[in-house]
Parts: C-alpha cells; structure tokens; sequence
C-alpha cells in the first residue's frame, strides 16, 4: 500500500457500509500486467466487487505447468507421482445432507483411478459424482512450492493467525470432474476469497449481500441449488422474484476470480477441473466478519432463550454453540486480532533492529506490503476494539483469561499510531 492510498483509506471506518453494492452490470476483467495493489484495494477490496484475473497472472505457477497435460486436463500420473498417497476429502455431489454434500476421506490414488473410471464411462457411475473439496495440500506438504500468492491476495489475517497456533488454515485444492459443483452458500465468516483454475472451466453464479434473502425458504433456509425450479413454489419460497438473477462468470483455465465479503455463489465444473482456493480476511472486511459473527451469536441465543434463566452460564454455552457452528467463538476472535496486531507493532518497534524482525511471523509478506499497510491493519483493529471492548455480549466473557486486556491492548496500539502521527 503506498502512501496515498493509505489517507485514502484511513478513513474508511467512518464510511457507509460497502457490504451490500449496487447491482453490477458486468465483472471487470483485469489483464494489465501493471495492475497496482493500490488499485485492487481501492476498486475491488473497499467496494466489496468482484472482478477476474487473466491467465497471465498464474502462468509461472509450477502447478500450471506439471499438473496438466499439453492438452490441458489434469495430469493423473503427475498428480499420483506425488501425492497419490495422501488421504483427502471426498463429497458426493448427488446426495444432499443438510444442504450440503457428504464426505468421506480416501486417499488421493484411489480418489484418482476412481475420476479416469468415471471419465471412461462416460461421466457416470454407480458411486456418483465424486468431487475432492477442501483439501489442505498446503498444510499437509508445506515444502512444495505448486502456486505463488498474487500480492493482491497477501494481506490475508486468516492465514497469518491460524498458522501462527499451527492448527488449521484456509488454504484449499479442489478436484473434480465435468459436472461435479458446490451448493448455494457464504465463505467461511463472510471472508473473501480466490479461486484459480488450476485446468479446466467454472459456471460461477454470485448473488451481492442482500439478495440471497429472496432466495430463503418460508423456514428461513437457503435453498440448496439455485438453479432448481422449486425455487418458482411460492409456498416454499414465498420471497423469491424472477429478478433475482445472479451474475454469472465462465472462468477459463489460469484465471483467478475474486469473490467478495458476504457474497453468497454457487459454483459447476463445467469441464474436468482443478483449482486453488484460499479465504481471507484483512482490514478491509473485518467489520463484515465481527457483523457476521455477532449475527450468528444472536441465531444462537435466541435458539436456546427459553434456557436463559435456567441454565447456568448460559452466555458461555452460546459461545461454546456458535464456535462449533462457525469455528470460533468472541475470546479467539479477540486473539485472533491480538495476533495480527501484535506482530504488525513488533514490525514497526524493531525495523531497525535485524535479529529482532526474523522473530515476527509472516515478516515476509509485511515487508512486501510496507509499512503504510500494517498501520492501516493497525488503524482498523483500534476500530474495532473499540467497539468489541463496550459490546454487551463481550463484556459478559472472562476477561481474566485475556493478556493482555483488551483496553491495554488498544492502548498499545494508539501509542503505535500517535508515534507514527496517524
């Protein structure tokens, strides 16, 4: 981030919400090999649009190059050479449960003779339709180096802080063949999130914030496939209107699609594909992800307010329901934002002292971005904190447990700010 855009956007806690955007009329498709950090931020991130990224971005990718075969399909002997046996997440596209698919873990060689079998028969099998998801290759083989983050992706909070406590991370592969999809649905808090086509084309259909409303049940449900025609029951979808039309992407084979903050898609494969996907969050939507999560807490405590005045520590039983539903719950989320800050105030308190900066996590992707980025980061938490610190729900949580107090901890970093005449 430079400096420029950094006063550009230092005021963006005190602007109108960009979660719910005006009606696109078409994506924007970014092919310019100069395209800026700054210019994605300010009309991609901030505005919360999507937009496409051309092949070119990707062309240098190891994974471009040697799992695909000169005809552009998947490489299954590459693919079996070196990970044929990892064990990896299986859905099955043709069974719905709880609006999703279930899954079962295989490993990687037998998930593949199982694809070629399915592609000689003609994309038909007595075992369904079978799509690898969710797959943490990253995680699993940390030294292989298959696909370079585009800078435009980096300042991502999720993965510096799940990978700091060496627990879990939002880094994902994809497989599957002709005609395998995900069902209707939101990223994980909100996030945003990329996708690459490793090989092969998507049908991506995206809904802004908002209208995925029209698209609920008289029961308050999502409905699981937005191409089905019971969405047209108006006993069953009394909300739904024929304008709630999706914006469509065809996403070639190299292109990366950025899908923004609380844009609810669903995805087909409309060849035998394979892609990369990462959610992430950072000072742009982090006010959309603590939105989210005091909207799932309310789902939770109005589930069980019957138990309010019965139940002993009630408050904690919702915390401890909401983190099984979404994977985390107010006191991670506020050490989740500790970590981020903390090692963007270590960056600046030991720029100059070298021994010091090789113990931040993610030192590397700091530097890139530079110092304007990590004081915006900083900006936005002190933001939020002061928020957090007064919401009613938070205050109810054993602060004991906190180092430090939240108060001190944006105490920290306005001293960071003022030194830095922010």
């Amino acid at each position: 981030m430079d400096k420029r855009t950094f006063f550009l956007c230092r005021n963006l806690n005190s602007l109108t919400s960009c979660e719910r955007p005006g009606r696109l009329q078409h994506v924007d498709y970014i092919d310019e090999p100069d395209f800026s950090y700054s210019c994605f931020l300010e009309n991609y991130l901030i505005p919360n649009q999507p937009c496409v990224f051309s092949r070119r971005f990707t062309e240098d990718w190891n994974c471009r190059n040697n799992w695909v075969t000169q005809d552009g399909k998947p490489s299954f002997p590459r693919l079996l050479q070196d990970f044929g046996n990892a064990l990896v997440p299986v859905a099955d596209c043709n069974i719905k449960e709880y609006n999703a698919n279930p899954k079962q873990t295989v490993p990687l060689k037998d998930y593949l003779s199982y694809w070629e079998e399915y592609i000689q028969n003609g994309y038909s099998s007595s075992r369904g339709c079978l799509y690898l998801k969710d797959w943490h290759m990253h995680r699993e083989f940390p030294g292989r180096t298959v696909y370079k983050i585009p800078v435009f992706f980096q300042s991502d909070w999720l993965n510096e802080y799940w990978d700091s406590i060496e627990v879990d991370d939002y880094r994902f592969v994809y497989m599957g063949p002709k005609g395998s999809w995900t069902p209707f649905h939101a990223d994980v808090f909100h996030s945003y999130s990329w996708s690459a086509n490793v090989c092969g084309r998507k049908r991506w259909l995206l809904f802004p914030p908002g209208q995925e409303d029209c698209l609920r049940n008289c029961h308050g449900d999502l409905v699981y496939d937005v191409t089905s025609l019971t969405l047209l029951d108006k006993m069953k979808y009394p909300k739904y209107v024929s304008n709630c039309q999706p914006i469509e992407i065809i996403q070639e084979a190299g292109e990366v699609i950025f899908v923004p903050s609380g844009w609810h898609h669903q995805v087909h494969n409309l060849e035998d594909t394979i892609s990369i996907n990462h959610n992430w969050v950072n000072g742009c939507n982090i006010k959309i992800m603590w939105k989210f999560l005091q909207e799932e807490l309310l789902t939770v405590q109005n589930e069980i307010n019957e138990w309010k005045d019965s139940m002993e520590n009630w408050h904690e039983h919702c915390q401890v329901i909401m983190k099984s539903c979404t994977g985390i719950d107010y006191k991670e989320f506020y050490t989740f934002l500790k970590t981020i800050s903390k090692n963007r105030i270590a960056y600046f308190n030991t720029r100059a002292e070298e021994a010091a900066l090789s113990k931040i996590h993610n030192l590397t992707t700091l530097q890139t971005l530079g110092p304007h980025h990590c004081l915006f980061d900083l900006q936005q938490i002190s933001f939020l904190l002061e928020g957090l610190i007064i919401n009613e729900d938070f205050k109810k949580q054993d602060h004991c447990s906190f180092t430090p107090l939240p108060e001190a901890l944006l105490k920290e970093i306005k001293e960071v700010l003022v030194y830095c005449d922010i």
